[in-house]
């Protein structure tokens, strides 16, 4: 294949001087080489000006539009009505309309629109009161200093394993739909999703802008006995390890266990104070992001049992990069600011 840099087209000036000079009785090569040209465009337009009599360009050069601006409006109508429209569909739309078109170029036709195929995101299933809980705690919080989110212990609950819920296929899943940049996290372009199902170990976990807390792998089913046994064995000695201040925070969910009286109790009596948190709230937890990371290691370490995806999961927590746990709470402002632009909807957080 001819790698060679395409040439600009050349212009009415040039074109008349290979005319003028041929004319003059100067052959093709006299003409390249005065006027830098290859010897086959000269060629060319000598041969068209002895055909058309003329050096400009003609009528109807280059490819026909496959399809015209009212056919792309209402296709760009469609989808972004409907982000999860495939190009085959708007092709049988367009067809029964009498509109005859590929499914190539209705994709040619999106993307110089802007609008290229992606996997929709999946983020939490958010209720109205869910959303408003969300703004109300960025709003109470944002004007907080550095030095509050840096003495908060935040916890997680997890599986290793992937979730997909009942009421959306594998086949949705691996959909794409059409949106533009910077619209990820608009409601029409995400699937809601729910916590938990799938894998095979559950682990609790901690850390904080110092480093990771300890790693705890919960065995049987979490109910509120088994919960505060958990922060019994693990959040002092981590708030220890980490070496917080007096007046450090313990950040958890609002799953009912941890909500539940007999732990708020226990809470009351072992002097622990807690982050009031909203729920469905992800993107509000940094430790997120380091779970996001320690799964991907995991996996890649491929364990072939549960007691090795034990140990990998305790190995890959402590190797987390210090410069990574700063990061998160040194921005954790930005996020607060994030969910106060989206009123209390999905971020990219």
């Amino acid at each position: 294949m001819d790698q060679r840099k395409r040439r600009k087209e050349l212009s009415q000036e040039i074109r008349k001087k290979i005319i003028d000079k041929h004319v003059k009785g100067k052959g093709y090569k006299t003409i390249s080489k005065q006027l830098d040209v290859p010897v086959t465009t000269a060629a060319h337009i000598i041969q068209k000006f002895k055909i058309h009599g003329t050096v400009a360009n003609l009528p109807g050069r280059g490819c026909r539009r496959k399809i015209d601006d009212k056919s792309k409006r209402r296709i760009i109508r469609m989808v972004t009505k409907e982000p999860r429209k495939t190009s085959k569909e708007i092709q049988g739309e367009l067809q029964a309309q009498g509109t005859s078109v590929s499914d190539r170029t209705i994709r040619r036709r999106l993307s110089q629109s802007g609008l290229h195929g992606r996997r929709p995101r999946r983020t939490p299933l958010l209720k109205t009161s869910h959303k408003k809980a969300k703004l109300e705690f960025a709003k109470l919080h944002v004007d907080k200093p550095q030095r509050f989110w840096e003495n908060v212990l935040w916890t997680y609950e997890t599986k290793i394993g992937t979730f997909l819920p009942r009421h959306i296929s594998s086949m949705q899943m691996s959909r794409y739909i059409w949106r533009k940049r910077n619209t990820a996290f608009q409601k029409k372009n995400i699937i809601p999703t729910v916590k938990y199902g799938g894998g095979s170990v559950m682990v609790w976990d901690c850390f904080a802008a110092s480093g990771p807390g300890r790693l705890a792998v919960i065995d049987g089913t979490m109910n509120s006995t088994v919960y505060q046994k958990i922060l019994k064995e693990n959040v002092r000695p981590s708030v220890r390890q980490l070496k917080l201040k007096r007046s450090w925070v313990l950040q958890q969910d609002n799953d009912p266990k941890y909500t539940s009286k007999s732990t708020s109790e226990w809470l009351k009596k072992n002097k622990m104070k807690t982050l009031e948190w909203p729920s469905q709230s992800p993107d509000l937890n940094p430790i997120e992001m380091l779970w996001h990371d320690l799964k991907k290691v995991v996996h890649a370490r491929k364990p072939s049992n549960k007691a090795e995806l034990q140990q990998f999961c305790k190995d890959e927590w402590a190797k987390i990069p210090p410069e990574r746990r700063k990061r998160l709470i040194a921005s954790y402002r930005k996020r607060l600011i994030a969910v106060i632009a989206a009123k209390g909807g999905p971020t990219s957080y």
